[in-house]
């Protein structure tokens, strides 16, 4: 291969020609290149934009049920602790006289019977 087809190979990848002067100019492109460039390019953009549009809604499913998560466990714990609260103040009645009576929680350790026996005078 001689120099001169060298040069026109690598002119035709490169898109640049060398001129007289020896600066670079660009090769113009045709319009129906750019136009069959740009016709190629929208299918992949859609393509894009829909994978962009479910990884975004699969982010915001998770995200979803994340704070429903979340939530919920915090009503569980309000819950619980209102029931904790109501069953504390029911611990505390009063009496007809106005007393309070505090029940706390116990626990029997040893059962014993007692035998009283009756007597007589």
């Amino acid at each position: 291969m001689n120099d001169e087809q060298r040069k026109i190979i690598i002119s035709k990848v490169s898109e640049y020609r060398q001129n007289e002067s020896g600066e670079y100019q660009q090769v113009p492109i045709s319009p129906v290149n750019r136009w069959v460039t740009y016709a190629m390019l929208i299918p992949v953009v859609v393509v894009l934009v829909l994978i962009g549009i479910f990884f975004f809604a699969a982010f915001l499913a998770l995200l979803a049920v994340a704070i429903m998560v979340v939530g919920v466990r915090f009503w569980w714990l309000r819950r619980k602790y209102e029931r904790a609260t109501q069953q504390h103040d029911d611990s505390k009645r009063q009496t007809d006289d106005g007393q309070t009576i505090i029940i706390e929680d116990a626990q029997i350790i040893e059962e014993t019977e007692v035998h009283h026996a009756k007597s007589k005078k």
